[in-house]
């Protein structure tokens, strides 16, 4: 009997890149962070981080989003969504360095909002977002074409979510659209409808059918889903001339695995139980809830939410854990939707090691991992930004 000789294989740049071994410079983001990073376990880490923070002074500003790690949390500034984030940056001009614990697209956001003389900073580069992703210019752009071709581009009007990459805020910005959030998507629709006749939602199509027919009594006909990866987006021109709301297919990984099944489930376990989600969620879970909104909008509920009430959370698990926790003195039982974790898991690249590193280098003198907008993007995503804060 003969011994199986090892096949002479050699691991494909995709496989390498997948392990975390290799970094790909054409893609949005990379997979390695210069420089030694401490283990997680380091004991140290938390007097490090409090020390660079200290030499640093007024001159760092650091932001955590609502679905950081708690050990991120800790040396936040300020927490918040992404543009309570961003404009708080903004509001802070003398501080010279702004770390944004959060993802790529909200640091982008605080490049822009914030002066020429502020350096905004990135933990880990590889924390991306992987809804923002899922429209890139060059699809928008052929997205567009099929619109004009359709003879529909003229009364269309772009609305994109914040939660978008800054080429895509430049679109909407050159194109007569607005930005919004999950807190005043109704109103930036509203506004939009009274500029055109159809919208473009990018690049959330749950947000955008949810807000349509949720919350303006659109139906669910009126909308259709533009298909980034088919001929024409999928759609025949007389689809397009016939819908209200083109909806982007993009959806959020976290908030898209929330199901029917898992509000009929936690019913069933805990009678009582409040339901409430994000509207990023899919339109039959948002349906089926007893609450719906914005991240703010679910904090503040539980704030005012009586004593020895039952909730189940829909969102990020990191801020439902963190709610469960600051409100179990008062008897609220809160709990996760899904039965399974679900965390962000580009949210969770920025950890206590990422932020040292950071923090450190800048107190040394190095800027590391710095965003920096490319300045006509930056200013039509100004403008499409200006016209969201102009929302009546």
């Amino acid at each position: 009997m003969t011994t199986a000789q090892p096949l002479d294989v050699q691991p494909t740049p995709l496989a390498l890149l997948l392990l975390g071994r290799e970094a790909d410079p054409k893609s949005e983001r990379g997979v390695e962070c210069p420089g030694d990073l401490p283990a997680p376990s380091d004991p140290d880490l938390v007097e490090r981080a409090r020390a660079a923070k200290a030499k640093l002074g007024d001159k760092v500003f650091v932001l955590g989003h609502h679905y950081q790690r708690d050990e991120v949390i800790e040396f936040a500034d300020v927490t918040g969504d992404s543009f309570k984030l961003a404009r708080d940056a903004a509001a802070r001009p003398d501080a010279e360095y702004i770390v944004f614990c959060g993802v790529h697209f909200m640091a982008e956001s605080a490049d822009i909002l914030t002066t020429e003389d502020q350096q905004v900073v990135l933990p880990d580069l590889a924390a991306g977002c992987s809804m923002a992703d899922m429209a890139t210019a060059e699809q928008v752009a052929e997205c567009w074409d099929v619109l004009t071709e359709a003879g529909v581009a003229e009364v269309t009007v772009p609305v994109s979510y914040m939660n978008s990459s800054a080429d895509i805020k430049a679109f909407t910005g050159k194109h007569g659209g607005t930005i919004c959030t999950s807190s005043n998507a109704e109103r930036a629709l509203t506004w939009a409808f009274e500029q055109g006749e159809k919208v473009l939602f990018l690049p959330d199509q749950h947000l955008g059918r949810n807000t349509a027919v949720r919350d303006m009594g659109m139906s669910l006909d009126d909308c259709v889903l533009y298909n980034p990866h088919k001929p024409n987006g999928g759609l025949t021109a007389e689809e397009l001339r016939g819908a209200k709301m083109i909806l982007w297919r993009g959806h959020c990984s976290v908030h898209g695995r929330f199901s029917l099944d898992s509000v009929n489930d936690v019913r069933e376990r805990i009678p009582g139980v409040n339901v409430l989600v994000h509207p990023e969620c899919r339109h039959e879970v948002v349906a089926a809830a007893d609450y719906v909104g914005s991240t703010e909008y679910i904090i503040k509920t539980l704030e005012a939410a009586p004593r020895g009430s039952k909730w189940a959370i829909g969102t990020e698990l990191n801020l439902v854990r963190r709610l469960a926790n600051r409100f179990a003195d008062e008897g609220k039982e809160i709990v996760f939707l899904d039965k399974t974790v679900c965390f962000c898991s580009t949210m969770n690249r920025i950890d206590l090691p990422h932020l040292v590193w950071a923090l450190e280098s800048l107190a040394d003198g190095k800027v590391v991992n710095r965003i920096e907008v490319d300045p006509e993007v930056a200013a039509f995503s100004k403008l499409a930004l200006e016209r969201m804060l102009a929302l009546p």
